[in-house]
């Protein structure tokens, strides 16, 4: 695997997986140019160095089919403001052979989505996996997925993926498309590769004592990352959504607040395991719980074992952000996914909030502090506090595949 730090990209075409799936309101106008903003080191180096540029994203989920409302058109003007410089645009991402040849150094071609071609995601479309001919049709898929990714490959001398929002796919532009260019012409873009530092600095540099908060409403979704985190963490603060099925797990009454009653048996399981491994447990005692999901409900301060019928739990109490706070300030490594409560309405922000600035402390004190996931990542930006902290992950299933210890084919491919 090449270096983007060493490489020289002069007289070079290179082709960038980005992550552009930024958000658009109903006049097709960005919302939040955060992934925009989070590649441009990468592709001001390869400009500036006298290559031209081809990027290449995907946008939403189009399912194989062309959707005008998820065209990249959209979002060329803004990625030319960025950059300072005119894209070309090319409106068939396969067909884009005479726009790529005819670059020069300095210039830059926006390919059409990406997922416009079910070859992208290289699965079977309009069969279901039950059917009997559905193996056989994946084989075709592959095989497709393959030419499609030799295709792309075609427009270019050199191969960069900076798109860590899609690292745990293996798709045609994230992974497949590497093998058809030698080590020495592949490599990870500025954001890859800090995104790829930050999580070894939470796995394998770990600054004791190591806190790690997951928040979220489902311990469901969660479970594989609490499994590898318990070997690693010195405390684990479980809350959210996912407080109340810890609660019921033990006897609490959790009156209408979230909970998956068919995971108690395993939230007792991760107490014991918690237990057995001298890891610091800690979910919360009481709540802010109201009459309704709603911003302007009644509310009151309740044990979460004792939420009386009608009412839910939708952010942490007083007591439990305390208890969260002193878990994490002493800490020098910190992980958080996942809010405390419905963030999303202004008054019950509390918990998440106090995690936050919990945080905020620890890292002034040295600590290193890695928030990720949307949710987290959307609280450090309410309360303006993304600055503060030593890293805002922009993937989101990717991160936490890579914190359950999972391979992530974007960044394997490359690095093969």
């Amino acid at each position: 695997m090449a270096s983007i730090d060493n490489y020289n990209f002069n007289g070079k075409k290179a082709i960038v997986r980005v992550d552009f799936n930024v958000p658009l309101d109903e006049n097709g106008n960005i919302t939040d140019d955060t992934r925009i903003r989070g590649a441009l080191p990468t592709l001001k180096k390869i400009l500036e160095d006298g290559g031209s540029l081809i990027i290449m994203s995907h946008m939403g989920k189009p399912k194989g089919k062309v959707n005008p409302k998820l065209s990249l058109a959209q979002i060329k003007d803004a990625v030319a403001k960025a950059l300072g410089r005119d894209v070309k645009f090319a409106e068939d991402c396969a067909n884009a052979d005479e726009a790529a040849a005819n670059l020069k150094p300095g210039e830059v071609l926006l390919l059409e989505n990406l997922r416009f071609y079910p070859e992208e995601e290289g699965k079977p479309v309009g069969i279901d996996k039950e059917d009997p001919a559905y193996e056989a049709a994946k084989k075709e898929m592959k095989a497709r997925q393959k030419d499609f990714a030799k295709k792309l490959a075609s427009y270019a001398d050199v191969y960069v993926n900076d798109a860590f929002g899609t690292a745990h796919r293996k798709h045609a532009s994230t992974a497949v498309i590497a093998d058809n260019f030698s080590a020495d012409n592949k490599m990870l873009g500025f954001l890859m590769q800090k995104e790829v530092q930050a999580v070894d600095n939470i796995l394998s540099d770990i600054k004791r004592p190591f806190t790690a908060i997951m928040g979220g409403s489902k311990v469901s979704t969660k479970i594989g990352i609490i499994e590898n985190l318990m070997d690693k963490v010195d405390n684990l603060i479980l809350c959210g959504g996912m407080t109340y099925t810890f609660a019921k797990a033990q006897g609490g009454k959790v009156g209408n607040s979230i909970c998956e009653n068919d995971k108690l048996d395993l939230a007792l399981d991760i107490i014991k395991k918690a237990k057995e491994k001298g890891v610091n447990l800690v979910l919360a005692t009481d709540c802010v719980a109201a009459d309704d999901f709603s911003n302007d409900a009644n509310t009151k301060v309740v044990s979460v074992m004792d939420i009386p019928e009608g009412w839910e739990g939708l952010d942490a109490g007083p007591e439990s952000c305390k208890a969260f706070a002193e878990a994490i300030r002493p800490a020098k490594t910190i992980l958080w996914n996942g809010p405390a409560g419905v963030f999303e309405f202004d008054n019950f922000t509390g918990g998440s909030r106090a995690i936050a600035e919990a945080i905020v402390e620890a890292t002034d004190n040295g600590a290193f502090s890695l928030v990720g996931g949307g949710d987290s990542v959307a609280c450090v930006n309410k309360f303006g506090m993304a600055d503060q902290v030593s890293y805002v992950s922009t993937g989101g299933g990717a991160l936490l595949e890579a914190i359950e210890g999972k391979v992530l084919p974007g960044v394997a491919a490359v690095k093969e």
